[in-house]
């Protein structure tokens, strides 16, 4: 099994593109603190690359921005390559299926549009809208245990 839950801070702006094809695709890096201090006091960071695709990509590029803390879903892909000197190089990769964003709105700064939808709706393939919260009816408690 090849399943990676992350939370974080983006290092960057979100890049999105487009495939030739049509196909949104959004690269960002995310920093990850490690959950203890080095015997300084110093508390270590691991820097992720991120790649989403589609209406994940679309929701990312949209609503966040550096800065912003998020949650991710997702699986490990490494991918091998040479570099321009001809080293055989390894890079690691987070692909992202679902994200979570946890920056509350009243953090966004003065981005006026930052989150059309809650802060907890998560943006998860083609369900990336917000759902409606209910509305609740008052009832008439006149004392009495229904029960």
């Amino acid at each position: 099994m090849n399943k990676v839950f992350l939370i974080g801070n983006l290092t960057r702006d979100p890049e999105l593109r487009e495939t030739n094809n049509g196909t949104s695709v959004c690269g960002f890096s995310i920093a990850v603190n490690r959950p203890y201090t080095t015997a300084e006091g110093e508390r270590q960071t691991d820097f992720f690359n991120c790649t989403a695709w589609r209406t994940t990509a679309e929701a990312i590029a949209r609503y966040c921005k550096k800065g912003n803390k998020v949650a991710i879903n997702g699986s490990v892909q490494l991918r091998n390559y040479e570099d321009n000197e001809g080293i055989k190089r390894t890079a690691v990769d987070i692909i992202v299926q679902d994200v979570e964003f946890l920056t509350p709105k009243s953090a966004a700064g003065s981005n006026d549009d930052f989150y059309d939808a809650p802060s907890s709706a998560p943006a998860r393939g083609a369900s990336a809208s917000a759902k409606k919260k209910p509305t609740l009816q008052s009832f008439d408690d006149d004392g009495d245990i229904p029960f």
